[in-house]
């Protein structure tokens, strides 16, 4: 079964922007208040902007300490930068674990993050999502409708963006789990970025393509964002293939800043409220899917179960997903070479 809805398309999760709450520089804690930096994607605003009163009530009433949030949101791979660059983050929740592993492979993550929150860390999740033109011409229900010869596909350039690696590994699973073997997924795949006229860094320039350039019949996105679009008025028919992936945000404590800060306690405990049903509903709220089961029973008419649901530990895990397709000379790399890219 695909559900299909009139949603707009509004990227804010690929727009960069810093949004800075109450106070900046001198200390970060004192015996009455402390300080928190907060590094996110830019569609988690909405939901943080709700969450943070609460948790900062919540520890005010029982510690009696004001705390205050330094917010900063933008896209997934640029925010990973600047952390690594020096952005004195104490939590980050980004859009891949494969960020969160380059901000430990840069010595300031632990090792064994993922199992230093519930839920291996992952702290809500969406799907992917087909955004058609204006009453669907095309007629596009399934991933295998993007292999049509006349079906334009727009999406980034999963090299460059890694939110477009959600797109190829929606691509890539779909088809081994309908398909069968990974022989006719090569070929899927690669028949699928015949028709992709313009690879775009990232996900801000795949949206530019698609509705400010006119280019192309259908963009690859995330059901969150097209969610977040309906609720902020703009609408656009999108299809949910029922056959997808499990597209899971993780968060993260950044052990190096946080001692330095002198900010664990808070940090982590803030980190646990997130996975309570207060929070969890703020995430439901503005598109994504919630992992307490409770809250996702109570939403469970905005997100429908997808009939085939498979994750990027099915595929291997983000290692053997990096190697295999997105390294150089990996398997993406000789689909471009065969499509002339």
């Amino acid at each position: 079964m695909n559900w299909h809805r009139s949603i707009a398309l509004l990227l804010v999760g690929t727009f960069s922007g810093v949004a800075i709450a109450a106070c900046t520089g001198g200390e970060r804690s004192s015996e009455n208040s402390l300080e928190l930096t907060l590094v996110s994607y830019a569609v988690t605003r909405a939901a943080y902007e709700n969450i943070i009163p609460k948790f900062t009530a919540e520890w005010k009433e029982k510690h009696g300490q004001d705390i205050t949030f330094t917010q900063s949101y933008g896209g997934s791979g640029s925010q990973t930068r600047a952390v690594v660059d020096g952005l004195e983050a104490d939590i980050v929740a980004l859009a891949l674990a494969l960020d969160t592993q380059k901000i430990e492979e840069a010595g300031l993550i632990d090792p064994g993050w993922e199992n230093e929150a519930p839920n291996g860390a992952i702290v809500h999740k969406s799907v992917a999502a087909l955004v058609t033109r204006e009453g669907n011409p095309k007629q596009i229900e399934t991933w295998q409708d993007l292999a049509k010869p006349d079906v334009a596909t727009i999406t980034a350039n999963p090299k460059t963006s890694g939110g477009a690696r959600w797109n190829f590994l929606a691509l890539w699973g779909a088809a081994t789990r309908t398909r069968g073997d990974e022989t006719a997924a090569e070929n899927f795949v690669t028949q699928v970025f015949k028709n992709v006229p313009i690879l775009p860094r990232d996900a801000r320039e795949s949206s530019d393509v698609f509705f400010k350039q006119g280019q192309g019949d259908v963009l690859i996105n995330y059901e969150n964002e097209v969610i977040l679009a309906a609720i902020n008025g703009q609408k656009l028919p999108y299809v949910v293939p029922d056959v997808n992936i499990s597209i899971d945000n993780p968060i993260a404590v950044v052990d190096a800043n946080v001692d330095r800060h002198g900010t664990r306690e808070v940090a982590e405990a803030f980190v646990e409220y997130l996975f309570t049903p207060a929070a969890q509903r703020e995430f439901a709220k503005v598109g994504f899917r919630p992992v307490d089961a409770s809250v996702a029973e109570e939403f469970k008419e905005q997100y429908p179960e997808v009939k085939t649901l498979f994750t990027v530990e099915d595929l291997g895990g983000w290692d053997q997903v990096q190697t295999q397709f997105f390294d150089e000379g990996a398997l993406f790399d000789k689909m471009l070479a065969e499509i002339n890219r």
